[in-house]
C-alpha cells in the first residue's frame, strides 16, 4: 500500500511539473517555418537543402504515418478527426481563415513566442518580432566547380546544384553575375557583404548544413594555401578542402564579429548516403579551441545524436551550446529525457528547446511537425526535471527555472531577443 501511495505522489508530481512547464512561452531554438500560403504560394526557401528529392531511406518510428499523436495533431490543430483524405481541406480552410497570420497562429498553439526560423528569406507572415532570421553559410564556402563533390554519393548529387543556385543568388543580390578573381575579392565583394546584409535583416545566426555535404575535419590553412586553390578555379578534393577549411572558419570568425551566433547540424541527417561518422562534434574541438573563435557561439543543433555524450562535454567550453531540436521529433519522451538530465547535471545554461518543425509530407507539415515535437520536448523535460527533483539534486522552484531557462531564457540571453 505505502509503495502504491508514493507511486501515486510520484505521478501526480510530475503531471504537476508537467502543466506548469506546459504554461511556459518557449523561444524555439531550430525550425523552418513555411510562408503562410495567402502571402506565397509553393513556398520554398524553408531549407536550403531540402530533402524530399532524395532517394528514400528508413525513416524513425516517430516520422511514420503510424505515430498515434498524428491524428492528435490534425484535430488540435484544425479540429480534424480524419481520415486523412480530409485533412487538405481541413488544413486549407484554416490556412484561409487566418490569412497572412497563418504562421503565426500556428505558434500560438504550441505556445511558442518567438521561433528562429531557418530560410533562405523572410516574407509576410514570418518577421520579427514572432520570428527570428537564421539563413544559410555552406554556399559560401564552396566557390568552385563542386561537380565532382556533387558525384560522390546521390544525396550530394541533389545538393550541391543548390548549393550552386545559392551562391548565384547571393552574388546577384550584390550585384555580381561572376565570381571575383581571387579569394581576397571574393572575401570583401561576397562573403562579408552577405554576412553583412543579411545581419542587417535581421539575422541572429548563420546556419551551415555543411555535415551534409562534407566531414567536420576542418583544418587552419594559411590565406596564401587557401588563395592559391582559389586562384586555379578547380581543385582535387584534397587541394578544395584547403579553401574550404579556411572559408569556413573566415566565416565563424565574420559571424563572431557581427553578433551572430554559428550553427551547425549534428546529427544523423535525412537522406541514406549521410554521413554519420564525419559528424561526431568531437572533430570540431580545434575549431572551437582556437582562439580566434572565442567571440563566435558555436551551437550544435539537434543535439548531435548518436554522440550526445561527446558533445555533452564540449558544453564545458565557453563558445558551446546546444540544443534538442529534431531528437524531439525522433525520440519518445522517456528516451529523450535520459539524454537531457544528463546535459542539464552539468550544464543547464548551456541546453534549448527546439522543435525542427518541417514540412515533411502531406500528412505531417511543418505545423503537425512543431506541435508533436513540442509536445514531446514538454514532456521530456518534465521526466527529466522530476527525475532531479525526486532524487533531491533540485528544489521543484530550481527544477522549474532550470524549465525556464531551457524553453526561453538561455536562447533570449544567447541571442539577444
Amino acid at each position: 500500500m505505502r509503495l502504491l501511495l508514493l507511486l501515486v505522489l510520484a505521478i501526480g508530481a510530475q503531471a504537476q511539473l508537467l502543466k506548469e512547464i506546459e504554461a511556459i512561452p518557449a523561444i524555439d531554438d531550430h525550425a523552418h517555418p513555411v510562408c503562410p500560403p495567402a502571402t506565397v504560394p509553393g513556398d520554398r526557401d524553408f531549407d536550403a537543402l531540402p530533402v524530399d528529392n532524395l532517394e528514400p531511406e528508413s525513416d524513425p518510428l516517430l516520422s511514420r504515418p503510424t505515430n498515434p499523436d498524428l491524428p492528435r495533431a490534425w484535430k488540435a490543430l484544425y479540429g480534424f478527426s480524419g481520415p486523412a483524405s480530409g485533412l487538405k481541406l481541413a488544413r486549407e480552410a484554416v490556412q484561409k481563415r487566418e490569412g497572412s497570420n497563418y504562421s503565426v497562429w500556428v505558434l500560438d498553439q504550441a505556445h511558442i513566442e518567438t521561433m528562429l526560423g531557418n530560410r533562405i528569406s523572410f516574407c509576410e507572415g514570418i518577421a520579427s518580432p514572432r520570428f527570428a532570421w537564421v539563413p544559410y553559410a555552406d554556399a559560401l564556402v564552396f566557390p568552385l566547380d563542386n561537380s565532382k563533390l556533387a558525384a560522390e554519393n546521390p544525396d550530394r548529387k541533389v545538393y550541391f546544384p543548390l548549393e550552386d543556385k545559392l551562391l548565384l543568388r547571393y552574388m546577384k543580390n550584390l550585384g555580381l553575375t561572376k565570381r571575383p578573381a581571387t579569394l581576397k575579392e571574393y572575401l570583401a565583394r561576397v562573403v562579408t557583404p552577405t554576412l553583412e546584409e543579411q545581419r542587417k535583416g535581421g539575422a541572429v545566426a548563420e546556419k551551415f548544413e555543411i555535415a551534409y555535404l562534407r566531414k567536420f575535419d576542418f583544418g587552419d590553412p594559411s590565406f596564401a594555401d587557401a588563395a592559391a586553390v582559389y586562384a586555379r578555379g578547380s581543385a582535387g578534393a584534397a587541394e578544395y578542402k584547403v579553401l574550404q577549411d579556411y572559408l569556413f572558419r573566415y566565416v565563424a570568425s565574420e559571424c563572431g564579429r557581427l553578433g551572430m551566433a554559428v550553427h551547425l547540424h549534428t546529427m544523423a541527417g535525412g537522406g541514406g548516403y549521410f554521413d554519420v561518422s564525419g559528424v561526431n562534434p568531437l572533430l570540431m574541438e580545434p575549431v572551437l579551441n582556437d582562439p580566434k573563435m572565442r567571440k563566435t557561439k558555436f551551437v550544435f543543433i539537434h543535439g548531435g545524436w548518436p554522440y550526445t555524450r561527446e558533445l555533452g562535454a564540449l558544453l564545458e567550453k565557453p563558445n558551446v551550446y546546444l540544443d534538442y531540436s529534431s531528437m524531439s521529433g525522433s525520440f519518445y519522451p522517456a528516451t529523450l529525457a535520459a539524454t537531457l538530465r544528463e546535459w542539464l547535471e552539468r550544464n543547464p545554461e548551456k541546453v534549448m528547446y527546439g522543435t525542427d518543425a518541417y514540412p515533411g509530407s502531406e500528412l505531417a507539415g511543418w505545423e503537425e511537425t512543431l506541435w508533436m515535437a513540442n509536445k514531446t520536448a514538454r514532456e521530456a523535460l518534465a521526466i527529466a526535471l522530476d527525475g532531479m527533483e525526486r532524487d533531491h539534486e533540485l528544489t521543484h522552484e530550481q527544477a522549474l527555472e532550470f524549465a525556464r531557462q531551457v524553453l526561453h531564457d538561455n536562447a533570449k540571453a544567447l541571442y539577444g531577443l
